[in-house]
């Protein structure tokens, strides 16, 4: 009986596992193997090179320029993201007080969950289009064309020019933009999870005398761990992304002199642009190994004691 168990339930397995292992394992052996090579996408037998393109990129400046750029995403995204995005579940689900047995938000809290979550049913690319005409760098632009309103002068957000010499203000203007388009989603998952919360514990803390901001960090905040562990790993990930806002938004793709540049957007150029393969491959792998050293950091850093409630 056991053993018709075992059958039936490797019966079931073994269909997904192959699946997977074609196209998902498949495709990462394939491309750890063209990493070791000088394939340029034409010849069928690429010469092995072994570990050269690990060699080149390790002192390629525009690649250590790129992983920069990606440690200020790592470090603002999900910080700001989360942030904001904790702000404004807290005030749609609890800040409005106990009402008819339960916590409630302020006024209006449901028809604001569907504008938060709204930039979400768009393509990253017309997002990315979309502020480009909100950042034009002239007076037509709706940003420059409110500061031309108090007096201040256009301001080319996306290239690196006066009045911030030494502030990488194109990128901070792409990062506005992930945040923007990252936080409906976030305030709709941190909802979910405050809902979860029963609200025995939000009335017994309100009696305790727990003021809002109280309630906040000492209940709300410790309850929505788990949620909040898994939110800072998607947001670390999609810090080492960037590419499509990158390449519909900057200048001279990834500029003004690579100010801009992320992996993706140098694995791509490198690819399909100068046709060298076996070296994008090699980003694509220390892209792989960067992502997977930052989830697996900080899944075991916030790792914590579970609550159970």
């Amino acid at each position: 009986m056991r053993q018709g168990k075992y059958r039936f339930v490797l019966g079931f397995l073994a269909a997904p596992v192959i699946i997977y292992s074609v196209f998902v394992i498949g495709p990462y052996v394939q491309a750890f193997y063209i990493a070791m090579t000088n394939w340029r996408g034409i010849s069928a037998n690429p010469k092995f090179i072994g570990f050269d393109n690990f060699v080149k990129l390790f002192h390629d400046e525009v690649f250590w320029k790129a992983v920069s750029h990606h440690l200020v995403l790592l470090l603002a995204l999900p910080l700001v993201t989360l942030s904001i995005a904790l702000f404004l579940a807290f005030l749609l689900n609890v800040a409005g007080g106990s009402r008819g047995g339960g916590m409630t938000g302020i006024w209006g809290s449901k028809f604001y969950r569907v504008v938060f979550f709204f930039p979400q049913v768009l393509a990253v690319a017309i997002v990315g289009v979309l502020f480009l005409q909100i950042y034009r760098p002239d007076g037509t632009g709706v940003v420059n064309g409110v500061l031309g309103k108090v007096g201040i002068d256009p301001i080319r957000w996306l290239t690196i020019t006066e009045p911030w010499p030494q502030f990488n203000l194109a990128l901070a203007t792409i990062l506005s933009v992930m945040i923007w388009q990252a936080v409906g989603f976030y305030v709709v998952l941190f909802s979910a999870g405050m809902s979860s919360i029963p609200a025995e514990i939000f009335e017994s803390a309100a009696l305790d005398g727990c003021g809002r901001f109280r309630l906040f960090f000492s209940v709300t905040l410790p309850l929505l761990w788990d949620t909040l562990q898994v939110a800072w790993v998607y947001l670390g990930i999609a810090a080492f992304d960037g590419f499509v806002l990158v390449q519909v938004m900057s200048t001279d793709t990834g500029g003004p002199d690579k100010a801009t540049t992320v992996l993706p957007l140098e694995i791509w150029q490198t690819a399909f642009y100068f046709s060298r393969f076996g070296y994008a491959s090699a980003m694509g792998v220390a892209l792989f190994f960067l992502t997977l050293t930052f989830a697996v950091l900080a899944l075991r850093v916030s790792r914590r004691e579970r609550i159970e409630f």
